[in-house]
């Protein structure tokens, strides 16, 4: 079973916030990093939506990731 992840114009300040630190240097903002743990929020598997395109990130019992279209 998936979760899907929306981030509305709130949580998705909170979101970024999160994964970049506002005093960050400005050669770390360049690549937003992201932990996987922030996006699958525990659960196995979340589904992306892309430029009108679902997909699915699916974490494996290996620690692996796994994302499909």
């Amino acid at each position: 079973m998936s979760a899907s992840l929306a981030l509305s114009s709130q949580s998705s300040s909170r979101f970024f916030a999160a994964a970049v630190p506002m005093d960050a240097p400005p050669q770390r903002r360049e690549g937003l990093a992201v932990d996987s743990s922030a996006l699958l929020q525990g659960q196995k598997a979340v589904t992306i939506l892309h430029n009108g395109a679902i997909y699915r990130l699916q974490a494996t019992k290996l620690g692996k990731l796994i994302l499909t279209k």
